[in-house]
């Protein structure tokens, strides 16, 4: 089996592939700090709840946007999974065009959805990750990557209004009854939610005008992908495992093809 691990800002996520199916994904929190024994302890224990030996594993593929943490995560992997992981970066293989005016500034996280989506629905395909920041990156028809951009995700937005005024609270990130709101809570969730499907058809429709594109297809990812797509017909398709499935194809483009379970229990070595 396959162990992916997308290192974002607020989120470490796992997932687990047994050949093309993922089979379990977990998450845990980026935010607190962490030893390798730290990192290696929680993830056999997640690995165990969720029916899954270390002896399964036989390969790792991560992609990471903190580098804080590689150290420790990476030294927690060869420790205790007994395999050093696939980086996503320079040098990796990954099938798309990666140009621009500096390729190896563009952060991992959106080279692992931009194959995933190029990959699964071919191209154009312009694709949204509802992430700490929200990203719109462009992969044109022949798998070039060179556009994008990048706003301020829901949360950033959030922070900026309950830390920057002083009587505006934290509130929770939910879609309001009404975008009419009559009280402060509901109106922070107006704007911010209203706000972020707002700025998604905007950068949509001028991102169709400016490329010509009338086949674009978009496709949204991220934690909170879910409930913008739900209220827009700017976004065709919505698919949350949408960068564990890049980090597998990129794994596989590197390796030799799909990893499935080690019938034999026995662990692969890597130097």
């Amino acid at each position: 089996m396959l162990l992916v691990v997308d290192v974002g800002n607020t989120n470490i996520t796992f997932g687990v592939f047994d050949g093309k199916t993922l089979r379990k994904s977990f998450r845990i929190t980026t935010k607190i700090q962490r030893t390798s024994d730290e990192f290696g302890i929680s993830i056999m224990e997640l690995l165990r709840i969720n029916g899954i030996s270390i002896r399964d594993i036989s390969g790792i593929s991560m992609a990471s946007v903190v580098p804080n943490v590689m150290h420790s995560l990476t030294g927690a992997m060869v420790k205790y999974i007994h395999q050093r992981p696939l980086i996503v970066g320079p040098g990796v293989k990954t099938g798309i065009k990666i140009s621009g005016e500096n390729p190896r500034g563009v952060g991992a996280d959106r080279i692992v959805d931009a194959v995933a989506a190029y990959e699964k629905y071919g191209g154009p395909v312009l694709v949204l990750d509802f992430g700490t920041a929200t990203t719109y990156d462009l992969v044109r028809e022949d798998g070039s990557f060179s556009e994008g951009v990048t706003a301020p995700g829901l949360r950033i937005s959030l922070m900026a209004l309950s830390q920057e005024a002083a009587k505006l609270p934290e509130v929770e990130i939910k879609k309001p009854k009404s975008i009419l709101a009559q009280e402060t809570i509901s109106s922070m969730q107006a704007g911010l939610v209203y706000g972020q499907i707002g700025q998604t058809e905007y950068i949509v429709k001028q991102v169709k005008k400016e490329t010509g594109y009338d086949n674009l297809r978009v496709v949204a990812t991220g934690g909170l992908g879910r409930m913008i797509s739900e209220e827009t017909d700017s976004i065709d398709i919505y698919d949350s495992a949408l960068t564990l499935d890049g980090l597998r194809i990129i794994y596989e483009k590197n390796v030799d093809g799909p990893v499935r379970k080690n019938k034999g229990g026995k662990l692969d070595q890597k130097e």
